[in-house]
């Protein structure tokens, strides 16, 4: 007789999985980072009182790194850059903070220290380094795992969320600019690049 918990332990197992073959399906196969993206994105998830199975955007995503770790986070969270939910800061770690949309509340999640060398005692047998750390991320508690900690953004959440349907024409070059992301100078429009931030510089022909 299979009792109602049991019940629910299989269908989250059968959850999780499919939240690994996501990531997995763009990339020729799972890897340790994958995995971290989408513990991560789980226990922030959690810690916010966010079920990631519901739908809707109730989560927003920095990331602190790009590559396969991001594609972890987006198959556990729904958080993306294609759906406006996630933004790259490029610090070289693989970390995130996630923000509750409604109430601001953040936290940050990242590795616990020496988790490489734990992952072994959570994979019984496995020799080699690479394939220890993809079984034992996948087996290590959040405890053992991960580290949560509580942070305040010093960014304004409410503006990177951006006013939806906003379209302007920069005074200058004249290319439409969306989602307030625009500089006023003399009263008038002016995108980013033609106000000096650009990231890069017009060569002429």
């Amino acid at each position: 007789m299979v009792t109602a918990a049991r019940s629910a332990d299989v269908q989250a197992d059968a959850w999780l999985a499919g939240v690994y073959a996501r990531s997995a399906q763009r990339h020729e196969r799972l890897c340790p980072r994958q995995v971290l993206g989408v513990r991560m994105g789980l226990a922030a998830a959690e810690a916010l009182g966010v079920d990631p199975r519901a739908p809707g955007r109730a989560l927003y995503i920095f990331a602190e790194t790009d590559g396969c770790f991001t594609d972890g986070v987006e198959a556990a969270t729904g958080c993306s850059l294609g759906h406006r939910s996630m933004r790259l800061m490029d610090y070289g770690r693989v970390a995130i903070v996630a923000a509750h949309v409604e109430s601001g509340e953040a936290v940050r999640v990242s590795p616990a220290a020496g988790v490489r060398e734990a992952a072994a005692g959570y994979a019984p047998g496995e020799p080699r380094h690479y394939y220890q750390q993809l079984e034992g991320y996948q087996a290590m508690p959040d405890a053992a795992l991960l580290r949560v900690r509580p942070v305040r953004l010093r960014v304004d959440l409410a503006a990177l969320l951006g006013r939806k349907g906003l379209r302007v024409d920069c005074d200058r070059c004249g290319e439409e600019i969306l989602n307030g992301r625009q500089h006023i100078e003399s009263g008038r429009p002016v995108c980013q690049g033609c106000s000096g931030a650009a990231f890069y510089t017009a060569v002429a022909r």
